[in-house]
């Protein structure tokens, strides 16, 4: 292994490597190569910081050897990676009353003496360590300049130093140690650098800043860090160093402004080099960057270069220009932007500028943010809706029947939960931001008050901030952002679908929700919720009395009120996905769902059906059940009860009979749920066959179509051989699997779920990233006995996972046909899909990016 040399000139042929000297040596040589005007540059790689952090100093003499008789330097961090920060810059190394004498001749003595009480200040309270109230002299001056050289005697015993190696050595000995301190190290490690995470540094010639003629300091961007659109942006200050600019009020524009004098007016030349030197590093270092610079005399330096920070909605819009002007290729361009981050463009957001009143933090559970007024209840957010007034729905947590609230509300916000709760599914599916387990909050549902953990009180009508983005609920209206559904994100995506291999569908339960599946470029509806049709006010009605039906003559008429609703219903899917496969859920969820479970809701429900109230009672308490998870629903209720099936099946068809004479035929995909049996597919596949001839015979009409099973029991995957004799897909449901596999309420394990993953029970939320040991296994297990029976068996997930890139990862390795998801959460899944796809096909490691 070639000996890494324990000092090196930056030059373009320097061995100078990031793994060993850091992100800024490496981006230095980079900025030397180009021609553009860096002042003289060492670099120390990590190995010689960590000797010197160790007691082992290195030869200083030799390193200012570099920089001429009467050197004058700065020491820079230099770490791998920006993001792990590092200790602050020191300039100005080498002063001293040699340096300070040559200085008042060339500079002046207000120069001079600004330069070298400048570098006093820095040594004494970075390097010595001392109180830096001490030298916090105000004005510099002659005056200030004595007195901070008489406190340092003072404090240290002995005369300031003036020997530059000697300086040199104790700046780089300070450096080094302060980046192996405990607080550096843990700070660091949350920006996940890891345990062993080293340190370079770089030694620079000071390009002054302050002095005679046009001197000074500034920093430089050519795009807008939150937009992404081009735009000149930075600030410049006179007589000064660093980044002093973005410090100072009295800082300068670069570009000529109305409202005051710019770089671009006072050194039109000096401007002109700035914007060239910016579209050079652009076209060669394949990157938006930030110059920092400095004028001494009319003489331009560029002292560093360091990627622009930028929103998501930035780095989306730079990386398609880049490769729009061929800069990258597409497929880089794919690569450097994150899914996760394609949350922020697709709902409004808070304005990362502004200011933030936070009250109430939960998790996360569905992206994006919402201003409105509070509501307490399902039919106030209705109400709110109706009148025109956006509200935030706020709730201890929800139910089925606060669905239609949810469709009103803007925003959601449930003092319990997790990222699988109820609430949370429901509001990813609607696109509406969501927190969820508030737990610092209270809620006082008779008096209408949210109680924040600070003791604040906010009733019904007052207005808050939902941040599903954050997890942040805040007081009153903040700042926001639109969404950033533009040319850019657009073709950005259509890139992605031309490298990934694994389909992606939606999740989608009404005509809305497909309608955003198909503007989002979903491959078709993976799963359609059936009972979710069903909550309408006119459909619940017809619902109930179903329920209440004492024959199944009398749940048929019932039931056939619903046909013609549920039949428009398929139609409207069916034409808004156009031709794309529809997957369609029979009816899931126990019937005790949609009756009301307060004595008011109760008695309301006895006029209605002109029924005893006792009589409502005594057959409400007959469906409730101990575990309603586990009891009467999905293919049970199928069985059971087949006239529900029966309806529904029949509203499948004739819609697709409809279609058909319309010129559009489709093949829909009717999915058992909650199997456990294979004789449990046959009796509900015996039923359909026998509905779909009947409607074939009336019609005179010939469709196809599929039928499959919805895999979310561990014994379906056990069984998934015999199972798949009489199913053409299956599709797991990981939400439930997973909740059965762990034996875990989804919407309660958020109570605990945080210190479990803290404490290493789990490595991560079951809930939110695949578990690929225990339930991955039963998915693998399922496909793979599935297709011995039965070769051409379609397998997919329609779980919450489906959406997450940790969880496309592998299904796409268990060879799996689609993942689908949430219509918010597709954009993400195609991005995704993409970058897995491509890490098999490009080496990322040699696709290089400036940080």
């Amino acid at each position: 292994m070639q000996k890494i040399a324990e000092f090196a000139e930056i030059t373009p042929s320097a061995d100078i490597r990031r793994d060993a000297h850091g992100w800024r040596a490496k981006c230095l040589q980079r900025l030397v190569r180009l021609d553009l005007p860096v002042p003289e540059t060492v670099a120390l790689p990590a190995q010689t910081v960590r000797s010197i952090a160790a007691g082992h100093p290195v030869d200083s003499k030799a390193i200012l050897s570099h920089f001429g008789p009467i050197p004058l330097i700065s020491v820079r961090p230099s770490p791998e990676n920006p993001d792990w920060g590092g200790p602050g810059t020191v300039l100005n190394i080498g002063m001293n009353a040699a340096q300070h004498a040559r200085l008042v001749d060339t500079n002046g003595r207000e120069a001079a003496d600004a330069l070298y009480l400048r570098f006093v200040q820095t040594y004494a309270t970075h390097v010595a360590r001392l109180d830096p109230d001490m030298f916090d002299s105000g004005t510099p001056n002659a005056d200030s300049l004595r007195d901070a050289l008489r406190h340092y005697e003072r404090e240290m015993e002995e005369p300031f130093p003036e020997d530059p190696a000697q300086q040199l050595s104790e700046v780089l000995r300070s450096m080094a140690r302060a980046w192996e301190g405990t607080s550096a190290r843990l700070l660091r490690q949350a920006k996940g650098a890891p345990v062993e995470a080293a340190l370079g540094l770089v030694v620079q010639e000071m390009a002054q800043g302050i002095g005679q003629g046009i001197s000074g300091s500034g920093v430089m961007q050519f795009i807008d860090p939150v937009t992404g659109l081009p735009l000149v942006k930075g600030r410049y200050l006179g007589q000064s160093q660093g980044r002093d600019a973005l410090k100072k009020t009295e800082a300068i524009y670069l570009t000529r402004d109305k409202r005051g004098p710019s770089l671009e007016d006072i050194a039109p030349e000096i401007f002109a080099d700035l914007i060239r030197h910016g579209a050079v590093c652009r076209q060669k270092l394949r990157e938006e960057m930030q110059i920092e610079f400095t004028i001494e005399d009319g003489r331009l330096s560029v002292l560093d270069a360091v990627k622009v920070q930028r929103s998501a909605r930035a780095g989306l819009k730079i990386a398609v220009a880049l490769a729009d002007d061929g800069v990258i290729s597409r497929e880089e361009a794919v690569l450097r932007v994150e899914p996760r981050a394609l949350s922020e463009l697709l709902h409004p957001q808070v304005d990362m500028r502004a200011a933030r009143d936070v009250f109430a933090k939960g998790i996360a559970a569905s992206p994006g943010a919402a201003v409105g007024r509070i509501v307490f209840s399902s039919q106030a957010a209705q109400a709110s809706a109706a009148r025109g007034e956006p509200c935030i729905m706020v709730r201890r947590e929800t139910a089925p029947e606060d669905i239609r609230g949810m469709h009103a509300a803007v925003g959601v916000v449930t003092e319990r939960g997790g990222v699988t709760s109820h609430a949370a599914v429901i509001a990813r599916g609607l696109g509406v931001p969501c927190v969820v387990g508030a737990s610092g909050m209270r809620l006082d549902p008779k008096e209408k008050r949210l109680i924040a953990a600070d003791g604040r009180s906010f009733g019904e009508g007052d207005l808050i901030t939902v941040d599903g983005t954050t997890g942040d609920v805040l007081a009153g209206a903040a700042e926001m952002l639109a969404p950033a559904l533009d040319d850019a994100f657009r073709k950005l995506l259509s890139w992605a679908d031309s490298f990934r291999d694994i389909g992606i569908r939606a999740n989608a339960d009404t005509p809305a929700d497909a309608a955003t599946a198909r503007q989002f470029e979903a491959q078709g509806i993976g799963l359609c919720r059936t009972e979710h049709m069903f909550f309408d006010e006119d459909r619940l009605v017809v619902m109930r009395e179903m329920i209440f039906a004492d024959t199944s003559k009398d749940r048929a008429a019932a039931l056939a009120r619903l046909l013609p609703m549920q039949r428009a219903d398929f139609v409207q899917l069916f034409e808004i996905m156009a031709g794309l496969p529809v997957c369609i859920r029979l009816f899931d969820p126990p019937l005790h769902e949609f009756l009301p479970h307060s004595r008011e809701g109760l008695r309301e429900l006895a006029e209605a059906l002109d029924r005893p109230l006792s009589e409502v009672t005594r057959r409400a308490e007959a469906l409730a059940e101990f575990n309603p998870m586990l009891g009467m629903r999905g293919v049970r209720l199928g069985v059971v009860l087949p006239e529900i099936y029966a309806m529904q099946a029949q509203a499948i068809f004739e819609a697709a009979v409809e279609l058909a004479r319309k010129g559009t035929p489709v093949v829909p995909e009717i999915m058992i749920p909650l199997v456990s049996a294979k004789r449990e597919v046959e009796l509900v596949k015996a039923h359909v066959d026998a509905i779909a001839a009947s409607v074939r015979a009336k019609s005179g009409v010939a469709f196809d179509f599929k039928l499959g099973v919805m895999v979310e029991t561990p014994r379906a995957a056990l069984r998934a051989g015999e199972i798949a004799q009489h199913a053409a897909f299956l599709s797991f449901g990981t939400n439930d699997l997973t909740q059965m596999t762990y034996g875990l309420s989804r919407d309660d394990a958020g109570r605990f779920m945080n210190t479990y993953v803290q404490q290493g029970v789990f490595p991560e939320d079951p809930f939110h990233i695949l578990d690929v040991d225990g339930v991955g296994e039963l998915l693998l297990i399922g496909a793979e006995r599935g297709r011995a029976t039965r070769p051409d068996l379609t397998v997919s997930i329609c779980g919450e996972h489906g959406g997450n890139p940790e969880s496309i990862g592998f299904c796409r390795k268990a060879g799996f046909d689609y993942v689908s998801c949430s219509p918010y959460r597709v954009p993400l899944a195609r991005l995704a899909a993409a970058h897995l796809a491509l890490a098999d096909r490009v080496d990322v490691r040699n696709i290089t990016t400036i940080s």
